[in-house]
């Protein structure tokens, strides 16, 4: 174990994920999302075969215990990339990233409602100020604070779709850690989603320019590194240590956004961004003590020789 290294690994596999974001995103304008899903799926798939190769876990690591349980979490996992490059088009970078951060909130109610998670006052009270976070940001483009176009409102509503979706994805992860490796849920996934990504074929995908091409490659490329450096990174330190770092996005988002997309913040996006990190980061500190008393339970019941 090593922390700081895990931290530096989340990090990086942060500022990756945006960046890719960022190109999806230059490319919204022309390229359908369905089309872009299968870029930033297929051509993340070689990254991941390279990494398995040099760990010497091609084999091993591609096995699936439950195939439905992969079927099932690519489809969902599959529907939030596809909502949220969609509201890429739609939305500011740092919207879209503020948004997404309902998706860890929703995934504590929906964990409590499928998986039978107990869930007590105190995360349930960080995941509804969160939500009143997202509530704030959604708030200008769901014409609160005076006209909105319908544009924007059909980006916020989609964003949250994807968001939702998003947080029922790791739901199925959840149950699939059980019995898969991390290695096949990320590989297979990243399978699932190109296949099902053609499905929007009839629905208008585009010959890209060279220049929107290699944009889209990249994209896939980065996607792949990203997860390498996402799944490293917990391999060094605990979860509860690593996670608050993914809220390093918004620094990251409103940067790009601001410099590649002439995209700047408002005050009440900021605040509920605010909000929602602040939340998230309760549920994360939740996570940890509750970790810590189950570690220290089962020491006190493990028989003394």
């Amino acid at each position: 174990m090593s922390p700081l290294r895990g931290i530096l690994l989340k990090i990086a596999s942060v500022l990756v994920f945006i960046a890719m974001s960022a190109l999806i995103k230059a490319t919204a304008a022309h390229v359908p999302a369905g089309e872009a899903v299968f870029f930033r799926s297929f051509f993340a798939i070689p990254v991941i075969l390279v990494w398995l190769a040099w760990r010497h876990e091609l084999g091993s690591g591609l096995r699936v215990a439950q195939p439905m349980g992969h079927v099932w979490r690519g489809v969902v996992g599959t529907a939030a990339m596809g909502f949220g490059f969609a509201g890429l088009g739609l939305l500011p970078l740092p919207e879209v990233t503020a948004i997404g951060y309902a998706a860890p909130l929703l995934t504590v109610v929906f964990a409590a409602m499928f998986l039978g998670e107990e869930v007590r006052l105190f995360r349930l009270s960080a995941v509804a100020l969160g939500m009143v976070g997202v509530l704030i940001v959604l708030s200008p483009r769901l014409g609160t604070f005076g006209a909105a176009t319908e544009r924007e409102m059909l980006g916020a509503v989609v964003v949250l779709v994807g968001a939702a979706c998003a947080a029922l994805a790791q739901v199925f992860v959840r149950k699939l850690v059980a019995t898969e490796r991390t290695s096949a849920i990320v590989f297979w996934f990243s399978v699932t989603a190109s296949a099902l990504s053609l499905v929007t074929l009839p629905f208008g995908w585009v010959l890209p320019s060279a220049y929107e091409a290699m944009l889209l490659v990249s994209a896939g490329l980065l996607g792949g590194l990203g997860q390498i450096l996402l799944t490293s990174s917990y391999r060094h330190a605990d979860a509860s240590i690593v996670a608050p770092f993914e809220y390093v996005s918004m620094i990251f988002a409103l940067a790009i956004g601001f410099v590649f997309f002439d995209e700047v913040p408002t005050l009440v996006m900021l605040g509920g961004a605010a909000l929602v990190i602040l939340a998230g980061v309760l549920i994360i500190w939740r996570e940890r003590q509750l970790g810590i008393e189950r570690a220290r339970q089962r020491k006190a019941m493990t028989p003394q020789g």
